[in-house]
């Protein structure tokens, strides 16, 4: 038995210390907007905050996680208010087929947290480990900084 604090709530998992984060959190707390893309955590699409740092939770242990903070694409935002970023990248209309986005989205929250008010080299920076093969970054750059104005 294993307890994680996920998007705020402390949870208890039954899988075993090296299994992989994402396994636990897709199919053992049914939180599936983290995806899996290459699972080697070189893509960004299973990327979570683990102690407010971008993580690839396809690759990290669970035993790495115990005792700290994991924040999804769900926990992004309290209630039932999207995260800037989240409402950003809806009203530009920054998704193509989307699979990129969750991870995009806990990048550019990381970034935002850090600083408020990145300029879009920081942006650009930022998100420089997310693969998207949609090819909708520079609409996703946009919509990061207009979060900043």
């Amino acid at each position: 038995m294993t307890l994680l604090t996920v998007n705020g709530a402390v949870v208890e998992v039954r899988a075993e210390p090296g299994t992989p984060l994402l396994d636990v959190l897709r199919g053992e707390l049914g939180l599936v907007g983290t995806r899996f893309g290459c699972g080697a955590g070189s893509c960004g699409a299973c990327f979570v905050l683990l102690n407010g740092r971008v993580t690839a939770a396809c690759d990290t242990p669970l035993s790495v996680a115990e005792g700290r903070e994991v924040v999804t694409v769900e926990g992004l935002a309290p209630g039932d208010e999207l995260h800037p970023v989240q409402q950003a990248i809806l009203e530009e209309q920054a998704g193509q087929c989307g699979y990129c986005l969750s991870g995009i989205m806990i990048s550019a929250a990381a970034l935002l947290a850090d600083d408020p008010r990145p300029d879009e080299e920081a942006v650009v920076a930022a998100l420089e480990r997310n693969l998207c093969r949609c090819g909708v970054h520079r609409r996703v750059v946009r919509a990061i900084l207009k979060t900043t104005q």
